[in-house]
């Protein structure tokens, strides 16, 4: 059950996320930053998608994908179209590696330690949702920001 629910919610956050980056006005905007905003959406879509490749991709889709967390917030000016496609991509591995899993193994220990102390699976999924939601909202008010200068 909960695994439906997880599917569920990163495939309409993900969706959201595309459609946040389709509606900024200019593309450039995406990768603005002003006064106290040090992350532009561009990155802060590009650290989603590290993240997701990692944690759900990578760790329990064994993916083979290969983080470099710096260039998530040191990259600029990707084309929207390239973000969409990674987005796109993204939202396919996370749900071809939560097919993988079943309700018993969401109880298990994460295989990597993410934070002070080991979590379950289950802990780690709900926190990459949380953490996609956290993100989303900066975006939505960043684009907001952006769009009216």
């Amino acid at each position: 059950m909960l695994i439906r629910t997880l599917k569920t919610l990163f495939h309409r956050d993900l969706n959201r996320l595309k459609s946040e980056i389709v509606h900024y006005r200019s593309e450039d905007n995406i990768w603005r930053i002003d006064k106290d905003i040090t992350n532009s959406a561009g990155n802060l879509c590009l650290h989603l998608i590290g993240n997701l490749q990692t944690y759900i991709g990578a760790e329990i889709g064994k993916t083979g994908y290969l983080r470099n967390r710096p260039e998530e917030f040191s990259l600029k000016d990707i084309s929207r179209k390239e973000l969409l496609a990674k987005i796109d991509e993204t939202m396919d591995v996370v749900d071809r590696a939560l097919d993988l899993l079943t309700e018993e193994q969401l109880q298990t220990i994460y295989p990597v330690l993410v934070f002070e102390e080991k979590t379950t699976t289950e802990y780690i999924l709900v926190h990459l949702a949380t953490h996609l939601t956290y993100h989303l909202g900066q975006i939505n008010y960043h684009r907001r920001l952006m769009d009216m200068s």
